[in-house]
């Protein structure tokens, strides 16, 4: 169906990247929070918390690619995908407000709690968020809107993850007072009610546009069209690896500041907002770079980057130096974040490629599988961090060993340095650049 090329508005860009803002506050928490709260809040051991991540994804296994087949299946008066955001968003608040609460239980109640929130939010997380990263190939067919829709999206969601790094817990402690649990389940349900809206927002704001016919299709042939996508492939792989990656340094930032850098407070939520800020900064700096510069480069080279900075982290910052770390800190995570823009761009692409190639489009299953890529990378990362900090002697609340320290530092330097050089070396084999996509534009006639 030829579509004319519909340039978004800011207030469209502001909606869309409003939605992102309200995933974020999931995605943050579990990146930046969770495995902090589950082992020096919520109590529990890190090899539970561990297998707790790991054995979730299991779930994702299956409902991801469902939801991305429901998306496909079903369309309303809404749209296709916007609908979620209205009936899903007062849920997926509940979700994570309950995640965040911490029951007076025995640690086998508390424990068997945990596994049903983080299921909960984990579904809930699941069912809004693939219907948006749908989105974006149904609200503009013009590649250039869809890296600046993106961009706006990106600055968002990193605002949310500024949020949620700095403000929870400083919030958390003066909510909280003499009951620090009480003061996250305060702040992060906030954050939550905060998520709710923003998902409203930005159902009332965008618009989709363009109707993909979606091919009547087996679920086998879905998936088989779907892994001889090569670029789809490539996509996979390098969303799981640097998911991964972004994730094990995440999470174990916070214990980074505490125990490496010797942080209070204070300090613990000025270095996870020196991250968020260099995060949101990468954004604009991403679109005035891509407009000027191959996308795909950018993509590859910085992911190779990252590995370089790792490096020099590791080696050149020693317990206690605040000096150091924050400008090295700032800088990675400003490098690892300047090619965002291009990935969530990248998928949409993708899924035009498959077309293009095959003659049958595979869309919801595709994103579906992006998603799942991307909660696989979190569960991965999550049991890595829980079974290193107990394999290198993490203690709560007490002066840690050298051994822990040198696990702390390697968790948030060498090891997710190597994630990330691995997706640099998969991203250096893709290939549809913004000239490239227009040939796919042509041939599928949109």
């Amino acid at each position: 169906m030829k579509t004319q090329t519909q340039k978004l508005s800011i207030l469209e860009k502001i909606g869309y990247g409003s939605g992102d803002a309200a995933v974020n506050v999931v995605i943050s928490s579990m990146f930046l929070i969770i495995t902090f709260f589950y082992t020096d809040i919520f109590g529990i051991k890190p090899k539970d918390v561990a297998l707790l991540f790991l054995l979730v994804r299991f779930i994702d296994a299956i409902s991801d690619p469902v939801m991305g087949l429901i998306t496909d299946k079903y369309k309303s008066r809404w749209g296709r995908y916007r609908p979620y955001f209205l009936f899903l968003s007062i849920p997926f608040g509940i979700s994570v407000f309950l995640t965040f609460t911490t029951p007076e239980f025995d640690y086998a109640g508390k424990l068997i709690y945990a596994y049903i929130t983080y299921i909960f939010v984990t579904l809930m997380f699941t069912s809004v968020t693939i219907p948006y990263i749908s989105l974006i190939g149904v609200l503009t067919s013009d590649p250039q809107e869809k890296l600046s829709a993106n961009g706006y999206r990106l600055f968002f969601a990193k605002v949310a993850a500024f949020m949620v790094s700095i403000i929870v817990p400083i919030m958390a402690e003066k909510l909280g007072k003499n009951d620090i649990a009480r003061g996250y389940q305060l702040a992060m349900g906030l954050m939550a009610l905060m998520g709710t809206l923003l998902f409203l927002f930005s159902f009332f704001t965008t618009k989709e546009r363009i109707d993909h016919k979606v091919d009547k299709k087996p679920l086998s042939q879905q998936f088989k069209l779907l892994f001889e996508n090569k670029q789809w492939m490539i996509l996979f792989g390098s969303c799981f690896s640097g998911t991964t990656g972004y994730v094990i340094r995440s999470s174990v930032a916070i214990y980074y500041a505490k125990y490496f850098l010797g942080g209070d407070a204070g300090i613990q939520s000025s270095f996870l907002a020196t991250g968020v800020i260099a995060s949101i900064l990468a954004m604009p700096a991403s679109t005035f770079i891509t407009k000027r510069f191959c996308k795909v480069k950018l993509f590859w080279i910085s992911q190779l980057a990252v590995g370089v900075i790792s490096v020099l982290m590791f080696v050149l910052v020693r317990p206690g130096d605040l000096l150091l770390a924050y400008p090295l800190y700032f800088i990675m995570m400003f490098i690892v974040d300047i090619h965002a823009p291009v990935f969530w761009s990248a998928i949409a692409e993708a899924v035009d490629y498959g077309q293009a190639t095959s003659g049958k489009r595979v869309s919801g299953l595709a994103f579906g599988g992006i998603s799942f890529a991307q909660k696989a990378g979190m569960g991965i990362a999550g049991a890595i961090v829980g079974i290193l900090l107990d394999a290198f002697g993490y203690l709560p609340d007490v002066i840690q060993s050298e051994t822990a320290l040198l696990g702390l530092a390697l968790m948030l330097t060498l090891i997710p340095g190597l994630f990330h050089v691995i997706n640099g070396l998969l991203i250096h084999r893709y290939k549809i650049t913004d000239q490239y996509y227009e040939k796919i534009k042509t041939k599928i006639n949109i």
